[in-house]
């Protein structure tokens, strides 16, 4: 017999291969899920490439006020082999991010993008800070990155009904549903709270994903059972890396994907195909 699950406060994701995403500024040669890379990054594209050739990579792109430089960039990622444009769409500008003012962690003045270099203009431009984010960016300008590059755009930062409703209305071919690790705004919804909203407003016409809070394999269950296609993974991920490097993150992956195997064999799911809602019990209250 299912049993019915509360959802918590945290995110949730899916099975093997396992649907989880890395999405932290690092890359791993750890086989099976799809990478993230988000720039700005501590390693070049195609350092990342080298080190998981085989791997299934998206680009995160933070949009920048130079058209010309968002151009050469997703063309460069397109041609490294990577397979979806993921456009940041919740940072007009940098929230109130406390822990960072008392780290007094500043990338603008500490973080060099190599990623916004070619190879050729490394060597000519050994340094290149941060640049500032395109706060105009809006709707209308997705037609325009249409006509730069083939890869299918997914839009990372929606949590609302009526966003959702407009990301299908402009022809993106996914959405990621995720308030920033609660790093933008204080007191938005968990992304998990977000999540039904959202893929009942996009009614099956594209993908949906969710990104933060995942912790655990019963975390990733109760995503996919509110209709998420796969999770994404930002600070367990890390935690792994800094305990034991890269053999940290294959062991964070293989744990939750230990548990949410164990999670589907305790609810009676046989397949990843028999995860539904009615796994889920919402609060009366």
């Amino acid at each position: 017999m299912c049993r019915r699950w509360t959802p918590g406060p945290q995110s949730k994701g899916r099975r093997s291969v396992p649907p989880f995403a890395l999405r932290p500024r690092v890359s791993t040669a750890w086989p099976g899920p799809m990478e993230r890379p988000a720039q700005p990054e501590v390693c070049t594209l195609e350092d990342i490439v080298a080190a998981a050739p085989r791997g299934f990579r998206w680009f995160q792109l933070y949009v920048q006020p130079d058209r010309q430089l968002n151009k050469q960039l997703v063309q460069r990622v397109e041609s490294l082999g990577f397979r979806a444009l993921v456009i940041t769409v919740d940072v007009p500008k940098l929230g109130n991010r406390r822990h960072d003012i008392r780290n007094q962690l500043n990338l603008k003045t500490n973080l060099l993008l190599k990623d916004l270099r070619s190879p050729q203009e490394r060597n000519s431009m050994p340094y290149l800070q941060m640049s500032p984010i395109d706060s105009s960016f809006c709707w209308e300008d997705l037609s325009w990155f249409r006509t730069i590059t083939q890869l299918p755009i997914i839009l990372k930062g929606i949590l609302t009904k009526e966003d959702a409703e407009l990301a299908v209305k402009h022809n993106v071919q996914g959405i990621i549903v995720s308030n920033h690790g609660g790093r933008q705004l204080d007191d938005v919804p968990a992304s998990v709270d977000a999540l039904p909203e959202v893929v009942a407003a996009v009614k099956g016409k594209l993908e949906v994903y969710l990104d933060g809070g995942v912790r655990t394999g019963n975390d990733v269950l109760k995503a996919l059972a509110l209709g998420a296609k796969c999770v994404f993974l930002g600070r367990p991920v890390l935690w792994g890396l800094a305990c034991k490097g890269e053999h940290g993150v294959g062991e964070v992956l293989n744990i939750l994907k230990d548990e949410f195997h164990t999670s589907m064999a305790l609810t009676g799911c046989r397949s990843v195909a028999e995860i539904n809602q009615d796994l889920i019990q919402f609060s009366r209250l």
